[in-house]
């Protein structure tokens, strides 16, 4: 079977990559801040037991994606991945996740941890195209369920140059991922020959000619593969989405849980969660690492007509990135150099 070619990170290096998205993040944190300063913001914020209460749930709900995706990689792998296998790669997948532009992101990475871990190079392209597939096709069915359940105005704020644009944007990018998910499904369950056949017709050009004989086989056992896997039975797929609905729910309902522990404004939490969605597609274009920057500026400005005080949206942002990125990059950052020294 072809291998995937080592790659060597040097510690310098490692540290870099950590630095560089938390470094984005607390500068455009520290600016909002020093435009927005309110000293009544210490006055609001209070560590109450309701508080520790809501965020530890948000924790927990943290956790709760961890456990729907190790779950899906269990399943999608055939249970080939032990739990331990399957913790390994999805802290693998994060850690790449948060430390490279968000329209790269982890999952492009999945190929080589999984081939990593014993699983040839023609079935991880496999079960890496199945995991893109499940996550967007959870968006795929679940923003339109948003839609209409939240009214417009609500989801994207007070008509606005800003908020017309954001849902100029949100509207194309959705449009992208529903064509992305059918080309997905496509080369997926009905036509894999087709990406076989583009990657030999890539790699018989040039350069890429000397890798010509190991693309071959990995097209080979790419179709091999994903004819196997399309024809997992419904209970296989309905589970391994569930899987994955659990995992992005968890997630989004993390700012849920802030909002409980923080917000005076309790009534409008479908409307926080519906929000999520608009927040997450903005994110997907960002070119910084892990969306570094634009996530908390967007957060502070989608959540703060849920606070009396503005910079305080800024607080929740910062705890809300503490718990759903800086910590992934922390475990990231023990988990991942000796991965590379082992593999």
């Amino acid at each position: 079977m072809p291998e995937i070619t080592n790659i060597r990170t040097k510690p310098a290096q490692t540290v870099a990559y950590v630095l560089l998205p938390v470094l984005i993040g607390l500068a455009v944190i520290g600016y909002l801040f020093w435009k927005e300063f309110d000293p009544r913001i210490f006055t609001t914020v209070s560590f109450s037991a309701k508080t520790t209460f809501f965020v530890a749930i948000a924790v927990l709900f943290m956790l709760g994606r961890d456990v729907g995706l190790i779950w899906r990689y269990r399943k999608i792998s055939g249970n080939q991945l032990s739990w331990w296998q399957a913790i390994r790669v999805n802290i693998l997948c994060e850690f790449t996740s948060a430390v490279t532009p968000s329209a790269v992101g982890g999952s492009s990475l999945i190929v080589l941890f999984l081939n990593r871990e014993g699983i040839n190079a023609g079935r991880s392209t496999a079960l890496m195209f199945a995991s893109l597939f499940l996550d967007e096709l959870f968006f795929v069915i679940s923003i339109p369920l948003i839609l209409v359940s939240v009214s417009i105005p609500d989801l994207f704020g007070e008509s606005t140059v800003l908020s017309k644009s954001i849902m100029n944007l949100f509207f194309l990018v959705y449009g992208l991922i529903v064509l992305w998910t059918l080309v997905l499904y496509i080369g997926l369950f009905k036509r894999p020959e087709w990406i076989r056949d583009f990657l030999n017709a890539i790699f018989r050009h040039g350069i890429l000619k000397r890798w010509s004989k190991q693309i071959s086989e990995l097209g080979d056992n790419l179709v091999t593969s994903s004819h196997a896997i399309g024809k997992k039975p419904f209970l296989f797929w309905f589970s391994a989405f569930g899987a994955t609905s659990f995992a992005w729910i968890s997630r989004y309902l993390v700012v849920n849980a802030l909002l409980l522990a923080f917000s005076p404004v309790a009534g409008k939490q479908l409307i926080a969660f519906g929000r999520q969605f608009i927040l997450w597609i903005i994110m997907t274009i960002s070119p910084t690492p892990g969306g570094s920057g634009f996530s908390e500026y967007m957060f502070s400005q989608y959540y703060a007509d849920f606070f009396p005080i503005a910079g305080m949206a800024l607080v929740i942002a910062f705890i809300w990135r503490i718990i759903t990125y800086y910590l992934y990059l922390a475990v990231g950052v023990c988990v991942v150099p000796g991965w590379l020294k082992k593999r």
